[in-house]
């Protein structure tokens, strides 16, 4: 069953409850997504992404994963 952008941000807010978070597509595979938490504040790049991947549960993983494709913008707010 593909997944929504709804689901995906649902799956986001659980583990940042305080973020912005928009989340865009519609195919149910390729989604894009911008998460702007205070918790990236001090990370690099790569943690803040990992952080959010570490979010998604696994929903990414491997040739059976529900996400196919997620375009991601992460940062602290200004």
């Amino acid at each position: 069953m593909p997944i929504t952008a709804h689901e995906i941000e649902t799956l986001l807010r659980s583990s940042f409850p305080d973020a912005r978070i928009s989340v865009q597509g519609d195919d149910g595979a390729h989604f894009a997504a911008e998460v702007i938490d205070e918790s990236f504040r001090g990370k690099n790049r790569v943690q803040q992404q990992r952080a959010v991947y570490a979010a998604l549960k696994g929903k990414m993983d491997g040739t059976n994963g529900e996400l196919h494709a997620l375009a991601l913008t992460t940062k602290a707010p200004d």
